[in-house]
């Protein structure tokens, strides 16, 4: 499901149940993370379906990426795994006007 900035900020913050899922690449997550992500980079190919398949199901997960089109993709792979509510950033970080930390 694509969501504007705006609705996806607020969703995951009002959302008790919620997982921030950073989609790109080591490089590119060491630049700057929306606060509380985690990462799993989509370009691992398997490995990105290993560690989807090891997430809670019954969590929701705010994923992006840079662009947005990474994160449409992780989306779809992940209902595919029945992970049924996945949301995703509309423009990914870098049309982002939230928050923006480094990684710990």
């Amino acid at each position: 499901m694509n969501i504007s900035q705006e609705e996806w900020w607020e969703k995951a913050q009002a959302d008790s149940n919620a997982v921030i899922l950073d989609v790109r690449t080591e490089d590119e997550w060491n630049r700057g993370i929306i606060p509380g992500a985690i990462n799993i980079d989509i370009y691992k190919g398997q490995g990105f379906i290993y560690a989807v398949e090891e997430l809670d199901k019954s969590r929701n997960y705010y994923v992006y990426c840079a662009a947005g089109a990474r994160s449409a993709q992780a989306c779809n792979i992940m209902n595919q795994l029945e992970i049924a509510n996945t949301f995703n950033l509309i423009g990914g970080i870098s049309q982002w006007d939230g928050p923006v930390v480094a990684p710990e």
